[in-house]
């Protein structure tokens, strides 16, 4: 398409990926995010003056920026609302007699607009065990204290207190760094607010999901229909539309651009506030009882490698040949020095074979010796149901040990798992390897989490 415009993604995460695979294919791209920080203002000039092609963009870049000539406005994904998407896409085209609006669709935006939906109020679970651990702590209690008691996340708990805070009487009062409860009682308008609210964005998310399945030549009309407008005032289409049919040779580079693998993933420096008890530690991890930068295969669940480590994890209960053939590929790329001498895995006794078994078949790829050191001590739940890092990390607490009867080889070490999340099960696994004498320990994970 001829001139510049804007690629809006509704996730962060999507901004950079985007963007990534059009700069791999010679298209003079940048995103633009809240994580951009001090280079926003230069961005948007470079799009102004017509320097770059596009900006790859969430929601960041607000509604203050114009730039009149516009010839594009393309939507990765649909956004939640008729509001939202009419606000983005009519930024194009202002100073031009045409432009082009184009809105894709896939399975991810319901997920994602769903969550927006989900997490836009806190649950009756989540407030009652907030005004609960309160009720048991007088003095009140800062958000980090209220991570250590409640199993739910520093930013749901920031959330609900904002949003109890502006309740009239409210049910809570801070005082310097700590939340106190107040003597009113949180009032059921409250609920019924939460409650009136999703279900108007419900409905906003099945009027975009209409707009989708229109016809062509039929979107300006039902765009200004859903604004309270006059429908028989819009005109026909500018522009031909565009084709709708793909290349395959382009879909297949699309796909080995996904499965390029090599993830980083940064070691934790620090034990979590108040320490991990059972362990015996706090504060700082010694550099010499840290792991090393590790690598992960696939972000969780994405059209590369991310399909098969899920259907493996979930379905199958085997991990597939291609993502042992995948990690030797990915290991001699990322080519970690000193180079890992033997290799071994987390431990779980919900799936006693599943990482274990491809642990032992990723070591005979590489022709090295598999040693299963770590065994896990009583069940634990899931580490995807811990809400926060402090949950987390003492989920693991004690959990872990070497196994009595072996002895830990001293070499460099690759540790496998399937899962990246918190960090915090490789962390321990690291300390613990370390504490018995093992040399530097290179994590690899098949799949890491995405947050946001």
């Amino acid at each position: 398409m001829p001139g510049c415009g804007i690629i809006y993604t509704l996730t962060v995460h999507d901004a950079y990926l985007v963007a990534d695979w059009l700069k791999s294919q010679g298209l003079n791209v940048e995103a633009y995010t809240s994580d951009t920080g001090y280079g926003r203002v230069e961005l948007e000039e470079a799009l102004l003056d017509n320097r770059i092609k596009a900006l790859v963009a969430t929601t960041a870049l607000g509604m203050g920026y114009d730039k009149p000539d516009l010839a594009f406005v393309i939507h990765y994904q649909t956004p939640g609302s008729v509001v939202a998407y009419y606000q983005q896409v009519g930024r194009a085209g202002r100073a031009l007699d045409a432009a082009y609006g184009v809105l894709l669709s896939g399975r991810e935006e319901t997920d994602i607009t769903d969550w927006f939906i989900q997490s836009a109020f806190p649950t009756r679970r989540e407030v009652a065990a907030i005004l609960e651990a309160l009720e048991s702590e007088p003095n009140g209690l800062s958000v980090p204290e209220m991570m250590r008691r409640v199993n739910v996340s520093s930013g749901r708990i920031e959330k609900t207190m904002a949003l109890l805070a502006l309740e009239a009487p409210s049910p809570i009062v801070k005082l310097g760094s700590k939340w106190q409860l107040a003597p009113t009682p949180l009032s059921n308008a409250f609920w019924e607010r939460a409650e009136r609210l999703t279900s108007l964005r419900r409905d906003e998310q099945q009027q975009m999901q209409k707009y989708v399945h229109l016809p062509f030549g039929a979107h300006m009309g039902f765009l200004i229909q859903a604004l309270d407008g006059d429908p028989g005032v819009v005109t026909g289409p500018g522009l031909p539309p565009l084709p709708t049919a793909v290349d395959a040779g382009l879909v297949q580079m699309a796909v080995a651009f996904l499965r390029r693998g090599g993830l980083p993933f940064w070691p934790r420096r620090q034990w979590p506030a108040g320490g991990m008890p059972v362990y015996g530690v706090k504060g700082l991890i010694p550099p010499e009882r840290q792991a090393q930068t590790g690598r992960a295969l696939s972000f969780w669940g994405d059209d590369g490698w991310g399909v098969l480590v899920r259907n493996g994890k979930y379905q199958e209960g085997f991990f597939a040949d291609a993502l042992i053939e995948a990690c030797v590929t990915m290991i001699r790329e990322w080519n970690p020095q000193p180079a890992p001498a033997w290799v071994t895995c987390l431990p779980s006794l919900r799936h006693p074979e599943l990482v274990p078994g491809f642990a032992r078949r990723l070591a005979g790829a590489l022709g090295l010796p598999f040693h299963g050191v770590i065994v896990q001590r009583g069940e634990r739940p899931e580490q995807k149901t811990m809400a926060n890092s402090i949950q987390q990390a003492r989920n693991v607490d004690g959990s872990l040990v070497i196994e009595k009867r072996v002895t830990v080889p001293h070499g460099p070490v690759l540790l496998i798992d399937d899962m990246v999340d918190s960090r915090w099960t490789l962390t321990v696994c690291a300390w613990l390897l370390r504490a018995a004498g093992s040399g530097e320990v290179w994590p690899l994970a098949l799949a890491k989490m995405r947050h946001g």
